[in-house]
């Protein structure tokens, strides 16, 4: 079985292998920074692209594909998969694949590689893990299953790097010799009907080998590049050769087993039994448990959420004060104008409003990573499972609901791994009731307005707890609503849990680092470029309004100025308050005003509550934005800001308790995001379910929002 494609400029490799195999620990060693997230083309499935610099210094560019069982998919991730490698024309199909394997669990992980090597296309066996074998006491013999499989292997460490270079030693030799790469002949054997099968469809796709035609023959009926009438062609074909699929997969299924589970056996030898799955054992003994399993997970949440606090005050304070700094140094040494103003009251103001929360947002995500990286979070799966079933959910949901933690867009784009269509429909209509990192800057600047910054216990600060209970209040919100979903959506499907538990590791610290870098800095470019916009369009609209409006404005505080007495820098504040009040920004803060009256807010917090649909944590950008327009207090953070803001009629503060506390409802509440309203349309193909979610969240917001002013007022 030759590959007749021709050589590319640059050589792509598929990195593949099955979910814990430590892919992405190889893809992180193999191309450090020189990584970018995208997306596979017509779906919204993340892939990881990089960068490998071989010992010729030449380029190969690696694709990092979801990891997946067989070509027999469960989930959509695994689709993705199929579709790329069983049509030559995809825009993904490669010119080799890495296949990474867990060495300790080689048996378990050679289905998928025994495919893999029928489609013709070169392959090399990356065996991973081989500081834990050792570990183990767990020999392989690389030549004889090199010999037996006919596929090169390789014997790597994705945790400390052990035989990286000698990857990619072998990865050069691949594109020179490529034939050389390939196996001879197809190590399963199809029957008569499988082979007429996969004939009609290499008809279809003339590219494809005779293999490729096979996985044509069982998927016609969902790949994405087939049309209806070839759909039609190959269901009538199946019908009429009595070719079952089912069956068929099945029956290959054992084939393969029956063929390489001798030769990995023969190949591996055990010196002694190890002691990592009786360490792993001892630990899930306690960490699984059915009682202390769930006390020891909310644990670890508290002491999360308490992390982001205490161990963030400080490079707050420095960022705070550097924003501070530098506004104050362009004013003094920049013209007076519209340029200044709109580089200090509107760009740096709202950047430094939201920047100033990236120590949170870090520490965030380096303790979520930390715990997938031991292989906690996959017990948190397991442990929660039957919980979950009782809400309409399931023990995957677990994944996407804490994913949430971090951002909804790439949780619910994490519900494809749940098969049963019911369960992830509710996950994703209830997964932005979490709280993720964008309410972070909204939750901490608010918090200080309800809660003071006491100590309880001396371990754990009053402010720390609530913060972990607005989490807590999203949750719940969360199963709730998944509950009443449960009850009015039908379905006739069956729902199983299917999961691998790792063994537990210490965490690749260049891993998490690689994850909380591409994390954040996301976050900071994304969240940048809509504040970046939202700044400059809210300062025009809070500086400029229709020309009679802001003339009778400064008039009218000239004369109160004058009647009062007021010293030139009250004057100047003053008539800078009302021009923002008579300002475009100020009606439309006006018009919305009668219907966020109830919940306690004025006119400029309702322009925020606007802005911040882009996204929430533009709501503190906005507040930064409007503040500092005109304001004595430039060199004050937000937080003190809106401290100190007053109604100008009542004279009495407008954060008080119950204003605060009602907006921070309305966030835990309402979908005050439109990315992920857009990621939902994307996901459920319609428009439906988006409008469902936006106008029972936003509902839900109103009333809690509503019944807390009322109750504190």
């Amino acid at each position: 079985m030759q590959d007749t494609r021709p050589t590319t400029k640059t050589f792509t490799m598929a990195l593949l292998g099955n979910p814990n195999c430590g892919k992405s620990s190889v893809f992180n060693q193999l191309t450090g920074l020189r990584q970018k997230v995208g997306n596979f083309p017509g779906v919204t499935v993340d892939k990881k692209i990089g960068q490998t610099l071989l010992p010729n210094q030449s380029t190969v560019t690696l694709v990092d594909f979801p990891g997946t069982y067989s070509f027999y998919p469960t989930s959509i991730d695994e689709r993705i998969v199929v579709q790329s490698l069983c049509n030559p024309e995809d825009p993904n199909y490669p010119d080799g694949i890495l296949y990474i394997a867990d060495i300790t669990k080689l048996e378990k992980h050679l289905l998928l590689l025994t495919q893999l090597r029928d489609l013709g296309i070169p392959i090399i066996l990356a065996l991973n893990m081989s500081d834990m074998a050792q570990k183990e006491g767990l020999e392989v013999d690389t030549k004889k299953l090199s010999r037996q499989l006919h596929v090169k292997v390789v014997k790597i460490s994705g945790r400390t790097g052990e035989g990286i270079d000698s990857l990619k030693e072998e990865i050069g030799r691949m594109i020179g010799q490529r034939d050389a790469y390939i196996a001879p002949q197809p190590l399963f054997k199809m029957t008569e009907v499988e082979r007429d099968a996969a004939e009609a469809a290499k008809e279809i796709v003339p590219d494809a080998n005779t293999y490729q035609g096979l996985l044509i023959a069982h998927h016609y009926d969902w790949l994405p590049f087939l049309s209806e009438a070839q759909r039609k062609l190959l269901a009538d074909v199946a019908k009429q050769s009595g070719f079952e699929s089912l069956r068929a997969q099945v029956d290959e299924t054992m084939q393969r087993f029956d063929k390489f589970t001798p030769i990995v056996r023969s190949a591996i030898r055990t010196q002694s039994e190890g002691g990592e799955s009786t360490t792993t054992e001892k630990l899930d003994n306690i960490l699984t448990h059915r009682v202390f399993g769930p006390l020891i997970f909310f644990a670890l949440m508290l002491l999360v959420f308490q992390a982001i606090f205490a161990w963030a005050t400080y490079p707050m304070d420095i960022i705070e004060g550097f924003f501070g700094y530098t506004g104050e140094w362009i004013k003094s040494n920049l013209p007076e104008g519209w340029a200044t103003d709109l580089l200090t009251d509107g760009i740096i103001a709202g950047l430094g409003g939201i920047l100033v929360f990236i120590p949170q947002i870090a520490i965030l995500f380096l303790l979520i990573s930390l715990l997938e990286e031991v292989g906690y979070m996959a017990r948190a799966a397991y442990m929660f499972d039957n919980v979950m079933r009782s809400f309409g959910l399931n023990g995957r949901s677990i994944v996407a609901l804490v994913s949430g933690g971090a951002c909804a867009i790439p949780a619910i784009m994490s519900t494809r791994t749940i098969g049963n269509w019911k369960e992830r429909l509710i996950t994703i209509l209830v997964t932005p009731f979490i709280s993720c990192s964008a309410r972070i800057p909204v939750y901490i600047v608010l918090i200080g307005f309800v809660v003071p910054p006491k100590t309880v216990g001396g371990i754990f600060g009053l402010q720390g707890l609530a913060f972990m209970g607005l989490y807590l209040l999203g949750i719940i919100a969360a199963l709730f609503s998944a509950w009443v979903f449960k009850l009015i959506l039908k379905t006739h499907e069956r729902s199983f849990l299917m999961l691998e538990l790792p063994e537990y590791r210490m965490p690749v610290l260049r891993n998490v680092g690689l994850t909380v870098w591409e994390k954040v800095r996301s976050f900071v470019v994304e969240a940048g470029q809509i504040i970046l916009v939202i700044s400059i369009i809210l300062w025009f609209l809070a500086s400029y309004g229709p020309s009679a409006d802001m003339e009778q404005a400064r008039t009218e505080a000239l004369a109160t100025a004058e009647a009062q007495n007021l010293s030139e820098m009250e004057t100047k504040n003053l008539i800078a308050s009302r021009r923002i009040e008579a300002s475009y920004a100020g009606h439309l803060g006006k018009a919305i005003e009668p219907v966020i009256e109830p919940l306690g807010y004025d006119w400029k917090i309702g322009i925020a509550l606007v802005t911040s649909f882009a996204a929430r944590e533009v709501f503190v950008g906005t507040m930064a934005t409007i503040y500092s327009i005109g304001s004595e207090q430039d060199e004050y953070s937000v937080r003190d800001r809106m401290a100190v803001e007053r109604n100008p009629i009542t004279g009495e503060k407008v954060y008080t308790p119950a204003t605060a506390l009602s907006l921070l409802l309305f966030y835990v509440f309402a979908m005050q995001c439109m990315s992920t309203l857009a990621i939902v349309k994307r996901e459920t193909k319609s428009w439906k379910w988006p409008i469902v979610q936006f106008v029972f969240m936003t509902a839900l917001a109103y009333v809690a929002a509503w019944g807390a002013y009322a109750w504190l007022s």
